[in-house]
């Protein structure tokens, strides 16, 4: 009876071994979540911007099967730490998120700005010159958890969007904003280049792929070399030119 119960134990956990390594072996559609931000707009179900150009580009090269999703922030990157298959990009690397996630990139940089109303005037030299004011933020994301850590005064909205109206309406007395062109070219499009200005970065951050930890090494390893060969034969340069891009480029969350 003892050596039946241990056999059946064995087996059990033997299945168990061999069930992991067996789907690594195979190479999954990868699920790629990303939001349809003003700075990377979406064209239909598509999405569109620099960091989905860079990442199309990577999973051509790396010979990787995807979908890309486009979703609110707090579903894409509950997606990445929920599904085995699933990446969400353009992802802040930060301390906090190290062991969350494996990581491609960086696919993407970009500042973090202060925005206040012109008509308003601040003397900001660091950071801490904004301890007094109320600053407002897009709930969940890097800048807001950036922020909130250090003891800031933080107003999270649900959408990014909202905080310009919010500043302009006296809500808030400063935005946390994620600047590259695209967003630029955004804050022109709605009319908020004369009322809108910066008055301090306060960090520049690298956005990357952030995939599941059991998407496969392998597969994160063929990724990097990807975007390495991008950088060498001067793929990536002829995208961030595409969307005419200075150093900093779309960077989301």
């Amino acid at each position: 009876m003892k050596t039946k119960i241990l056999a059946a134990l064995l087996t059990v956990v033997l299945g168990n071994l061999t069930a992991a390594p067996a789907w690594a072996q195979t190479l999954p559609r990868l699920y790629l979540a990303t939001e349809p931000l003003p700075y990377a707009p979406s064209e239909g179900e598509q999405a569109a911007g620099i960091a989905t150009d860079m990442v199309r580009d990577i999973m051509r090269r790396a010979g990787i099967d995807y979908t890309i999703h486009p979703l609110p922030w707090k579903r894409a990157y509950t997606a990445a730490l929920e599904r085995p298959e699933a990446c969400v990009y353009a992802t802040t690397r930060t301390p906090e998120r190290e062991r969350q996630f494996k990581w491609a990139g960086p696919i993407a940089t970009a500042d973090w700005v202060l925005m206040a109303r012109a008509d308003r005037k601040f003397a900001l030299r660091s950071l801490e010159d904004a301890r007094p004011y109320r600053i407002g933020t897009y709930h969940g994301d890097a800048r807001d958890q950036f922020l909130r850590a250090r003891g800031f005064d933080v107003d999270p909205a649900s959408n990014d969007q909202t905080n310009p109206r919010k500043l302009l309406m006296g809500r808030i007395d400063l935005w946390a904003a994620s600047l590259g062109p695209n967003s630029r070219q955004t804050l022109a499009r709605l009319g908020y280049t004369d009322k809108l200005v910066p008055v301090l970065v306060f960090n520049r951050i690298h956005a990357y792929l952030a995939c599941n930890c059991a998407v496969p090494d392998r597969l994160v390893a063929r990724m990097n070399a990807a975007l390495d060969a991008m950088e060498r034969d001067g793929t990536a340069g002829r995208i961030r030119r595409k969307y005419d891009v200075q150093p900093a480029q779309t960077a989301r969350r």
